[in-house]
Formats: structure tokens, sequence, C-alpha cells
């Protein structure tokens, strides 16, 4: 007697979610350890963390902006849709940091219009790879002494610029990091910290009620 299935019975249903998925968010003291690494690793990688940390925006749209997508005289910088996991096309401003970080890359590239932000160093016709900045984040982990852990990567640092803003209106704060729908920050981004519940604890003030 066989006991040996013939088929898999479970073949094209989905696999379980994890119930709790890895999500960890980059400290800022691990973000400060990361950009003085940069400089052993290549500008490009800096000004890379720079506009993943001021911007708050997928490391995929980043390697796909071009000088077109900034806007200097309003301190700007376009979104494309179609660089967007979720397609979504916006404009959003450019903090000092990340307006100066931008400004010394142009000057060294000496590049206009439509070229790349982030060029490849094999093809600058081309976008910087993903596999390349995949690269340099686990280069800088190591120079920074970051220990790894699981989901520990570019997705962090918009969790760190997710957390640090909630104080910001929920629509304003998806606008600026490229959220479509508000859950999703919620959901998979913001964490709670101590600082801001007791934040809250201090400012909070007796309700009145009326005719009480």
């Amino acid at each position: 007697m066989s006991v040996l299935l013939e088929r898999n019975p479970f073949k094209g249903l989905p696999f379980p979610k994890e119930a709790s998925p890895r999500r960890p968010m980059l400290s800022d003291k691990h973000y400060q350890a990361l950009l003085k690494a940069s400089g052993e690793i290549g500008p490009q990688f800096e000004l890379a963390l720079i506009l993943a940390h001021e911007t708050g925006h997928r490391i995929g749209s980043i390697r796909l902006l071009r000088w077109s997508d900034v806007d200097w005289e309003k301190s700007t910088i376009r979104w494309r849709g179609e660089n967007d996991k979720i397609g979504f096309e916006h404009v959003t401003p450019l903090t000092p940091a990340a307006k100066e970080a931008l400004s010394r890359a142009r000057k060294v590239q000496g590049a206009i219009g439509d070229s790349w932000v982030l060029p490849s160093p094999d093809d600058p016709s081309k976008p910087v790879s993903r596999h390349l900045v995949r690269d340099w984040w686990e280069r800088g982990e190591n120079l920074a002494e970051i220990h790894h852990e699981p989901g520990l990567g570019w997705h962090s640092l918009r969790r760190k610029f997710a957390t640090e803003l909630k104080h910001t209106p929920l629509k304003d704060l998806c606008y600026l990091g490229g959220w479509k729908e508000p859950q999703t920050l919620l959901k998979c981004y913001q964490r709670p910290d101590e600082s801001t519940m007791r934040e809250a604890l201090e400012g909070r003030k007796p309700l009145k009620v009326l005719g009480g």
C-alpha cells in the first residue's frame, strides 16, 4: 500500500502570511553611522541615503530619478508614476539637506535634463541597478558595524520617516512619503515610541463637557 499522494492537495493555495512580519526601523544613530561609512563606498551611496532619509520614498523610485524631476526654484521633486510601485505620481518639497546633497552631486556630474541622478557606474545612460544599491547597503552595514537583521534595509529608512513624522496630518504625510492608503502607513510603517507617548500624556487636557 503506497503512502505517497499522487498530487499535492495544497497546490495553488496561497502560503499563509507571517503572523508578525519583521519590519525593523533604522535608528538615527545607525543612520549617522551609515552616512559616515558612505565615504568609503562612494558619493552615490551617500546621496541615495540622504534622499531615502529626507524624502521617505522607496529606493526603487529614488534610483530612477532624473535631474529634470528636480525643480530648483520651487525646491520640489517630482516622483513619476511610471517609476512608482503603486503608480502614484506626485510632487513633494525638498528639505535643505536633500537639496544640498543633490546640488553637490549635480556639480560633480555636470549633468542636466533627463540624465539620471544616480547613473550606473558602468553605463551612465542607465540608472544604477537595484543589485548595486543593495550591495551598497550591505557594505554600509558592515562598515558601520550594524548588526544585520531580516528586513533591515532601505525600507527601514522609510519606516523611520513615517514614525518621526507621525505628528503630521495623515493626508499630508501620505503624500510626502508616497503612500496612497493611510491604512498601509499606519499598519506597516509607523511605530509606537515612548517619547511620543510621553509628550501626548504631558499635553493631555481635562475634557470640558457642555452643560456639565
